[in-house]
């Protein structure tokens, strides 16, 4: 056997040792490690189940991002997504010249990279990153002789498909374990029934290309990893830096051939505590087909020639869901989730269309405005305190938040500064308005900007939100003073620290928030007029409304301040119906805008359309 192949690609010679291993990866989608192999009863997963008894489980998968497309970015570029201002829902943004998303650097040093199909990410594509990516996509399209990295998505477990009905049951919804989060109701338990049946269906797919594999005579020279894109597609998992939402199934199957290959702690039939997450995939790979990744990337090897030593902690975040803003980090350790909330003053299950189609949902909201509920399943329709810390061997629902007890002081303190040495470490941009990562960015990509001090002091930014957004935090003096800073982002979270404290604040700060209405960014303006909208007197309101009207009309202002300015309105509640009928003729679309958001303003605009006069505990 030859020590070295050569191979004519695409004009150009590439030299690789033949003992390359191939590199297949087999994904779904909205699940969590609901599989035979991690101890779950329930399931009928025979083809994961023995992939997993071959190989390796990892018990502490992340997927960095509680929803699809930014846990993809995470995935393809090898960076957190707040690094790169592409962790909100299907935006899009680029990353800066010359890196480049990591299936490159596999084709560049002589890999086929075939992704059968999906691809959903937040940044544009930077120039060929597959040699092929359909549904036609696979292995088997190669040179002969060349390793390969293949990927094969399937969707029959997304959250869209376990609501679907009719359906007949297979698993029988009277054994199904309910979390302790969710009502037991007929309606959970059949959507968690259907939700075991498509991991069964799912399974059965994922066996049918290890056959091929088998088929193929590669099953000694392939290196396979399964995994999940998130957690279940049911509220408080999908879209939640909960372990519930970031918790995946993760499966590694390294042949005795490549054995070298193996993290140190791999076994046959084995499992590893070992913290991994979304953002070490790509390092991970690479490191696998001997490449060595790229210093940009952010996450850690967890097996091949450049693995490295276990990282502390994972980290996990939240942005925009959709149509709805939100702000949240989470780092997890063996034991403990530490949670920040930054936007404390809006509740757990903001109204997302998408979101209230599964039964469960409906049932659960309908339930708490009807007042028959009782804690913890009360919380995820509750504004959020500003931490939260679970203990995942105690309380593995993460129901009992320990952030208040003295107990756990030097757990919460040791947690915080984890999280916050990480954001400054990737230069978060989460703490700038979507609006304003673009406008900062000025054509530049966001992640260039970020770097740059002068457009991005992040020090100041992020200790104003910081204060702003927890209950020891800045008094009112503080956020006086940082309603009139120079910084944009700075007056953008004092009045957001306004917002938060509710309507004693807002009187104290309402000389200043009037004046913020006219200020010239218009993520500022938004917050004031929220503030003034909800909290003021109604001369305030009756102020602020022109002004987030005007902001809302996206074909003057564009998508983004367009949907901050929606939700503010949305969230005055029934202060907003005088203008409900201009509400109503503000543009549903805006000219140009990416057809990822066609959905947003006019999810928003139904939504105050039929809540008119609505309770506002309904919200």
């Amino acid at each position: 056997m030859l020590l070295r192949t050569i191979l004519l690609l695409a004009g150009s010679v590439v030299v690789l040792t033949a003992a390359a291993p191939n590199i297949l990866w087999i994904s779904s989608e909205d699940n969590g490690p609901h599989l035979g192999v991690y101890g779950d009863s329930y399931a009928t997963t025979p083809n994961l189940d023995a992939l997993g008894r071959r190989g390796m489980i990892y018990r502490s998968a992340w997927s960095t991002a509680p929803v699809c497309a930014p846990a993809r970015t995470t995935i393809i570029s090898g960076m957190y997504p707040p690094s790169t201002g592409s962790q909100h829902m299907r935006s899009m943004v680029r990353l800066p010249s010359p890196m480049k998303m990591f299936p490159r650097y596999l084709r560049d040093a002589g890999y086929y990279a075939s992704n059968n199909a999906k691809q959903d990410y937040n940044l544009e594509l930077t120039g060929e990153v597959w040699d092929e990516s359909s549904r036609e996509a696979h292995w088997r399209k190669r040179a002969p002789g060349q390793p390969f990295f293949a990927v094969f998505n399937f969707t029959v477990t997304h959250e869209s498909q376990i609501r679907r009905r009719p359906h007949d049951a297979v698993h029988d919804p009277e054994r199904v374990t309910v979390p302790a989060y969710h009502p037991d109701t007929p309606e959970s338990r059949r959507d968690w029934a259907q939700y075991h049946d498509k991991m069964t269906e799912m399974d059965s797919m994922a066996g049918r290309v290890l056959d091929q594999l088998r088929e193929d005579g590669l099953e000694d020279d392939t290196i396979v990893f399964y995994w999940a894109d998130h957690g279940p597609g049911m509220p408080r998992s999908k879209r939640w830096t909960y372990n519930s939402g970031l918790n995946v199934p993760m499966i590694l199957y390294v042949p005795d051939k490549f054995g070298d290959l193996r993290p140190a702690e791999y076994a046959a039939g084995g499992e590893s505590d070992r913290l991994v997450g979304f953002v070490d995939l790509a390092a991970t790979v690479l490191s696998l087909a001997g490449v060595r990744p790229p210093e940009h990337f952010q996450g850690h090897a967890f097996a091949g020639k450049h693995e490295t030593p276990r990282p502390p902690y994972s980290y996990a975040f939240r942005g925009r869901m959709d149509e709805r803003y939100d702000m949240v980090r989470s780092v997890r350790d063996e034991r403990f989730i530490y949670i920040r909330n930054f936007m404390p003053h809006r509740i757990y299950g903001q109204f997302i269309q998408y979101m209230f189609q599964t039964p469960t949902t409906a049932v659960w909201h309908r339930m708490y405005g009807e007042g028959r509920l009782a804690p913890p399943r009360t919380h995820f329709w509750e504004t959020k305190p500003a931490e939260e810390l679970y203990d995942l061997h105690e309380d593995p629902y993460e129901t009992r938040n320990l952030a208040a007890d003295p107990a756990h002081g030097e757990v919460l303190e040791r947690m915080r500064n984890a999280r916050r040495e990480w954001s400054l470490s990737i230069r978060d941009l989460g703490f700038l308005p979507e609006s304003m990562i673009h406008s900062r960015s000025a054509g530049d990509a966001p992640h260039a900007m970020a770097s740059d001090p002068a457009r991005f002091p992040m020090g100041r930014i992020m200790a104003m939100a910081e204060a702003a957004t927890s209950a020891r935090g800045a008094g009112i003096d503080e956020l006086r003073v940082g309603l009139g800073d120079a910084d944009s982002a700075v007056r953008y979270w004092a009045a957001t620290g306004a917002l938060v404290r509710g309507s004693d604040a807002v009187a104290e700060l309402a000389g200043p928030l009037r004046r913020a209405l006219a200020d010239e960014d218009p993520a500022v303006r938004v917050v004031s007029g929220e503030a003034l909208g909800r909290y003021g007197s109604d001369a305030d309101a009756g102020q602020a409304l022109p002004v987030l009207l005007d902001l809302a009309d996206g074909s003057r202002h564009g998508i983004y301040v367009a949907m901050a300015a929606l939700n503010a309105i949305d969230y005055m509640d029934g202060r907003s119906d005088p203008a409900l009928d201009r509400i109503l003729a503000l543009p549903a679309e805006v000219p140009g805008q990416n057809p990822r958001f066609r959905a947003y303003l006019p999810n928003l605009l139904a939504k105050i359309r039929s809540d008119a006069g609505r309770d506002p505990r309904q919200q």
